[in-house]
C-alpha cells in the first residue's frame, strides 16, 4: 500500500484517497464547507487547504486532490493557517450578523469555523449582497442570503435523492441556489438537506424558533414510521418531543432518514388518547383505570375463548405483543393476529418473510426482481441504496406491478400476477441476463403479500425466485410486522385471522392493540382499543385504553431484516396513558390469569427465554439464496391477473401518528397538488 507523510506522521492508505482523506486517517482535522463523504466532490469552499509536498509552494485543496506515494502532507504550517483565514473572511463578505436569530445557531459548522479562522473585525465596507428567499415546500426554510454555495443540497436532491428539483442559477456573484420554479422539493427524502446545509440558509421551517440545542433531551432510539427501523435521535424538553434526527448507522439508514419520520413527531402531541373511555348510550365518557378495567374483565369473562379475537397494531412493540400472547392464550384464545393486511406469510421458515439479502447487503446484488412493491414510498432511505447501486452502474432492476418513478431507470415487465408466473418461460433479455447473474435477489412487497390471492403470488415468486437462484426478500411496511411473526401472533389451531375477526358476527369480543388500518366497522362486538391516538379503532371502540408511543417506552422492534432494535423513552406517556404491556399486567390481575412479570426486565427474560432470537440485539441474520427454505409456502388458490399495488397509498399519512400531523397533512396535500398537475 502507498505511504504519505501527514505533520511528520507517516500513514498507509488506499490507492484513490485523496489528501483529505489521508489527512484524517493520520488524526488530523480538516475544516471543510462543500466536501461531504456520500456525495461527490465539488471543491467549491477552498477551505480544506493544506500544503503539499512535493508541488508548487501554494495551499491546494485536500478534498480534491488525490493522495500519492510518498507525498508529505502539512495541514498546520503558517501558510495554511493564513489562507484558511483568507478563505473565511472571503466566505463572511457577505453573510449577515443574525446568529442570534438563527435556527442553525449551535448546529452551525460556519460558526464553529469561524471561531477557529475568523477575524474579530471586518475590512469591508461594501453593501452586502442580500437575496431572495425561495420556496423549497412546508419542510424546508430558506434564508439564501446566509448562503454560501457549497451546493451540498443540490448534490444530495441530485445524487442521492434522484430527484433533480434543486440547483444553481446564474454566475459569479449572482450565483442562487433555487427550486427553478418555486416547487416544493418532491422527495421523499428532501429535509436532509437541512442536516446537510454547513450554515443556516436551508433550516427546519416546523421546528423554525422552537429550541435551542442545548435545551434539548437527546435520546437515542429506532424509528417506527417504517419497517427499515432507522437510528433516530429523538430530541425533548420537558413532556414535549420537538424533533426527530437521524444517526449514523452504516447498516440500516446510514445518515438518512424520510421526510416521515422526521416530521411525523408533532403528531405525538395531537389528537392523544390521554384518559380511558367507557361507552355508554352511544357516547363515550372518561373513565378511571378501575373502571374501564373491571368492564374489559368482565367482558372478557363472559365471553367464550373462540369468540374472543385480538388484532395487534402496525406500531406495536415486542414485549407488547409478547404479553397479550401469553395473556390470551392461558384463555385459550387463538383468535390472534398483526396481520392487519391479510398478509398470506407467517408459517414455516423465518428467512420466508424477512429480507434476506438485508438492508446493506442489497448493495452487493447484480440484479432485483420488485414484485408489487414501491420502495421509494415503502422505504425511501432503502431506495436510496438502489440508487446509488444503480448510478455506480453495477445493478439491473426489473419490475412487476405499478409502473411508478423510482428515481433509477429499470425495465418493466408487466402489472399483475401473470407476468410473474410467465417469467421462469420467458427468452426475454432480461430473463437471460437474470440467469447469468452472479447475486440475483427478488423483493416481494407488501401490497402483493396482502391480497386476497396473496398466497398463490407468493408461492409463484418463491417457484420463481427458486428457479433463478435468487435470494429471497420480503419488504414490509409495518415496524410490528416482523416481531409479530417471530412472536407466532398469528391464528393458532381453528383460529381466526384479523380480516374474518373483523367481519360482523364473528366474535363477541375484539380487542385491538394499536390497530387502526384494518376495517372494523361491520364488527358488531364489543371492541376494546389500547392505543395512543383518536383514530379509526378509537372511533369504534367500546372501552379505550390510553397507550404509550414509541418515543414514550422502552420498546424491542424488529426490521425487514429480522435485526433485532431497542427503542428508549425520550419523554412519559400523556395523562393517565401506560405503557401497553403494563395495562395487559393490569388486566390479567383482573382476569385471574396474572402475568409471571412485573417488570420490563422480567417480560424481556422471558421473551428471550421462549423466542431466543429477540435476545440477539442488533442482529441482521441474512441468507444466501440456497440456504432459504421456501418448500414451507403453499399456494391458496389461484392468482387474479389484478395489478400488484404497492401496499402504501399515500406516503405522509400511513399510521395514526403521521395522521395527526399537521406537518404530514401539509405535506400530503403539496405530493397530491403535485400529482394532479403532473396528471393534467
Amino acid at each position: 500500500m502507498p505511504k504519505a507523510k501527514v505533520n511528520g506522521v507517516e500513514v498507509e492508505f488506499e490507492p484513490g484517497m485523496t489528501v483529505l482523506q489521508v489527512a484524517e486517517l493520520a488524526g488530523e482535522e480538516i475544516p471543510r464547507f462543500c466536501y461531504h463523504e456520500r456525495l461527490s466532490i465539488a471543491g467549491n469552499c477552498r477551505m480544506c487547504l493544506v500544503e503539499v509536498k512535493p508541488g508548487p509552494p501554494k495551499p491546494q485543496a485536500s478534498c480534491a486532490l488525490p493522495a500519492s506515494d510518498g507525498q508529505e502532507i502539512i495541514t498546520n504550517s503558517p501558510m495554511v493557517k493564513k489562507a484558511r483565514e483568507g478563505v473565511m473572511e472571503f466566505l463572511l463578505i457577505n453573510h449577515p450578523l443574525d446568529c442570534p436569530i438563527c435556527d442553525q445557531g449551535g448546529e452551525c459548522d460556519l460558526q464553529d469555523q469561524a471561531m477557529g479562522y475568523g477575524r474579530d473585525d471586518s475590512r469591508y465596507g461594501e453593501n452586502k449582497r442580500a437575496v431572495e428567499e425561495k420556496f423549497m415546500g412546508p419542510l424546508i426554510k430558506t434564508v439564501m442570503t446566509r448562503c454560501i454555495q457549497c451546493t451540498r443540497c443540490v448534490r444530495f436532491i441530485t445524487e442521492v435523492a434522484g430527484v433533480p428539483d434543486i440547483g444553481l442559477i446564474s454566475r459569479g456573484e449572482d450565483v442562487e441556489i433555487t427550486t427553478y420554479l418555486d416547487k416544493a422539493v418532491a422527495s421523499e427524502l428532501s429535509a436532509n438537506v437541512i442536516d446537510l446545509c454547513p450554515v443556516g440558509a436551508l433550516t427546519s421551517k416546523p421546528y423554525a424558533f422552537n429550541a435551542r440545542p442545548w435545551e434539548l433531551k437527546k435520546t437515542e432510539s429506532v424509528d417506527v414510521m417504517d419497517a427499515l427501523g432507522s437510528s433516530i435521535r429523538v430530541d425533548s424538553r420537558g413532556p414535549a418531543v420537538l424533533r426527530v434526527l437521524p444517526r449514523l448507522n452504516e447498516d440500516i439508514n446510514e445518515e438518512w432518514i424520510s421526510d416521515k419520520t422526521r416530521y411525523a413527531v408533532d403528531g405525538l402531541s395531537r389528537q392523544r388518547l390521554d384518559k380511558p373511555y367507557v361507552r355508554e348510550a352511544g357516547k363515550l365518557r372518561p373513565a378511571t383505570w378501575v373502571e374501564a378495567l373491571s368492564l374489559v374483565a368482565a367482558k372478557l369473562t363472559a365471553a367464550s375463548p373462540d369468540r374472543i379475537g385480538v388484532i395487534a397494531g402496525d406500531l406495536q412493540d415486542a414485549e407488547s405483543m409478547k404479553a397479550a400472547k401469553d395473556l390470551f392464550g392461558s384463555l385459550g384464545v387463538t383468535n390472534l393476529d398483526c396481520r392487519q393486511d391479510g398478509m398470506a406469510l407467517g408459517a414455516g421458515a423465518r428467512e420466508t418473510w424477512l429480507f434476506n439479502s438485508t438492508i446493506a447487503g442489497i448493495e452487493a446484488a447484480d440484479m432485483i426482481l420488485m414484485v408489487g412493491t414501491n420502495p421509494r414510498i415503502e422505504a425511501p432511505v432503502l431506495n436510496a441504496r438502489f440508487r446509488k447501486r444503480w448510478v455506480a452502474g453495477a445493478l439491473e432492476v426489473g419490475v412487476i406491478g405499478e409502473q411508478a418513478d423510482l428515481t433509477f431507470g429499470y425495465e418493466y415487465l408487466g402489472a399483475g400476477a401473470a407476468s410473474l408466473s410467465g417469467l421462469a418461460k420467458s427468452k426475454s433479455d432480461f430473463v437471460k441476463r437474470l440467469k447469468a447473474a452472479k447475486n440475483p435477489a427478488i423483493i416481494i412487497g407488501a401490497g402483493a403479500l396482502g391480497r386476497a390471492d396473496g398466497g398463490a403470488i407468493v408461492k409463484a415468486a418463491a417457484d420463481l425466485a427458486k428457479a433463478f437462484g435468487m435470494t429471497w426478500n420480503v419488504l414490509h411496511t409495518a415496524a410490528s410486522r416482523v416481531g409479530g411473526l417471530d412472536l407466532g401472533f398469528i391464528p393458532g389451531e381453528g383460529g381466526k385471522t384479523a380480516v374474518q375477526m373483523a367481519a360482523k358476527g364473528a366474535l363477541d369480543v375484539l380487542f385491538l392493540m394499536g390497530a387502526d388500518e384494518i376495517d372494523v366497522t361491520a364488527s358488531d362486538a364489543f371492541t376494546v382499543y389500547m392505543g395512543t391516538h383518536g383514530d379509526a379503532g378509537a372511533h369504534k371502540a367500546d372501552v379505550i385504553l390510553p397507550g404509550a408511543a414509541y418515543t414514550e417506552k422502552d420498546g424491542l422492534y424488529v426490521n425487514t431484516e429480522g435485526r433485532v432494535q431497542m427503542g428508549q423513552r425520550a419523554v412519559f406517556p400523556k395523562g393517565e396513558g401506560r405503557e401497553d404491556w403494563s395495562i395487559l399486567r393490569a388486566l390479567s390481575d383482573r382476569l385471574g390469569a396474572t402475568l409471571p412479570y412485573d417488570t420490563l426486565a422480567q417480560l424481556r427474560a422471558k421473551l428471550f427465554a421462549d423466542h431466543p432470537t429477540f435476545g440477539r440485539i442488533d442482529y441482521a441474520p441474512g441468507a444466501v439464496a440456497s440456504a432459504i427454505d421456501l418448500s414451507g409456502i403453499a399456494a391458496a388458490g389461484a392468482a387474479t391477473d389484478a395489478p400488484l399495488l404497492s401496499g402504501v397509498r399515500t406516503f405522509h399519512l400511513t399510521n395514526p401518528i403521521a395522521r395527526a400531523s399537521v406537518t404530514m397533512a401539509e405535506c400530503a396535500a403539496v405530493a397530491a397538488d403535485a400529482s394532479k398537475i403532473a396528471a393534467e
